[in-house]
């Protein structure tokens, strides 16, 4: 585990950890935005973004975080007083339809729960109780970092499409793209945006989004568009039309080397180093939550991400107390509470540039915070999460933690 610069090593599900690798690619002078270079820089990212997304269509780069990828998608896709179906599971799918609603569309909430992933039959339900289609777009985040839910996207695709419902699918893969598994064209996604700096391992700062010909038809006619997000005003001959403006050429450097090292691990070696490394997070926490006070968010086993873990603190015991603990005296961030869990939950990240060494010390030092709070907790988080790594990747493994 590397302990950066003021002994704070990142553990929270905000802006990750990035490898030195990325940080080193963009210590460089910047590149002639008019040259080839740079034309062939932009193709390349733009190509492999199309690979992450797994999708044939469009993509675009943005100078912006998620947020502004949400304006994005929102712009090129909504007219003012257009219904935008909002799929509960956490916080952020509620923020991005906050964002259509101040934008002027008329936003439903299909009510979900904070403890579980959204159901793709309540899905079909309320499409087919749509006999005049009034719903033209439907959102849901594949993983949720305030709940740390994982939605079953193929799922929901395959529910819209049972119930016959021609609104747009578009899914926000923030905390997810490059981490877990993603196919945006197999599963029946309209439009899909993330950022940068989660499981893409580069600054914050970029936003992405990829769109497939049908939204593309639907953002002819969108009266929401404006110059900045325009899709139509990033096709023009002139390469700067790109990025509506001079390139964050360094974030490019980053995200490019990011991406190299992606491909070099390749995906499936990647989505399975999450995917052990996150149940390592889960059995940890079982085994606390026999203190009866830390509990995992998530109910089902299934919904769980990959990515994050959301832990329930209960009884008269403060979370902020845990959070200044590991900040303080071991140099560790853990995610808070946020939204409906603030207050009542800390979160640990386990996405991007991560390893078993990052995972393991993070958890001996909230075992060593909970032990120093008097926190009641089972003994031996710790030891699951290594017994259960060391069962699963054998001396002849290939699979690198």
């Amino acid at each position: 585990m590397t302990v950066r610069a003021g002994r704070e090593f990142l553990a929270i599900p905000g802006p990750t950890t990035m490898p030195d690798e990325v940080l080193q690619a963009m210590h460089r002078p910047a590149l002639d935005i008019y040259s080839d270079q740079m034309i062939n820089l932009t193709d390349s990212l733009m190509t492999d973004l199309g690979k992450l997304f797994a999708t044939k269509g469009k993509t675009y780069i943005y100078i912006a975080n998620g947020h502004g990828a949400w304006e994005a998608v929102l712009s090129n896709v909504l007219s003012r007083g257009d219904k935008l179906l909002v799929l509960e599971s956490g916080r952020f799918a509620i923020g991005w339809g906050q964002a259509a609603r101040m934008m002027g569309a008329e936003v439903e909430v299909l009510k979900g729960d904070w403890r579980r992933a959204v159901r793709p039959a309540e899905v079909e339900a309320r499409l087919r109780a749509d006999k005049e289609h009034t719903i033209k777009a439907i959102v849901v985040t594949q993983v949720d970092t305030a709940s740390g839910v994982y939605n079953d996207i193929e799922a929901i695709g395959k529910a819209i499409r049972a119930a016959g419902h021609p609104a747009l699918f578009m899914v926000d893969t923030v905390a997810s793209l490059g981490c877990m598994p993603y196919e945006m064209d197999k599963w029946g996604v309209d439009v899909t945006m993330s950022g940068s700096q989660k499981g893409l391992m580069t600054p914050p700062g970029l936003g992405f989004v990829a769109a497939n010909d049908r939204a593309l038809e639907v953002h002819k006619k969108a009266g929401l568009r404006t110059p900045y997000w325009d899709w139509s005003e990033r096709e023009g001959e002139e390469h700067y039309r790109k990025y509506a403006g001079t390139a964050p050429v360094h974030l490019l450097f980053a995200l490019r080397k990011a991406i190299d090292m992606l491909f070099e691990e390749g995906l499936e070696n990647a989505y399975r180093r999450h995917r052990l490394l996150g149940e390592a997070v889960r059995r940890a926490v079982t085994v606390w939550s026999e203190g009866q006070v830390l509990s995992l968010n998530i109910a089902e086993a299934s919904e769980r991400s990959d990515t994050v873990t959301t832990v329930l603190m209960g009884g008269e015991h403060d979370p902020a107390a845990l959070y200044r603990y590991c900040k303080e005296h071991c140099g560790v961030i853990l995610g808070a509470g946020i939204g409906d869990l603030s207050g009542k939950a800390f979160r640990i990240a386990h996405m991007g540039h991560v390893n078993a060494p990052m995972i393991l010390g993070t958890l001996g030092v909230i075992e060593v915070a909970l032990t120093a709070l008097k926190i009641p907790h089972g003994r031996g988080g710790v030891d699951a999460a290594v017994q259960w790594l060391g069962e699963k990747v054998s001396p002849t493994s290939e699979t690198q933690l």
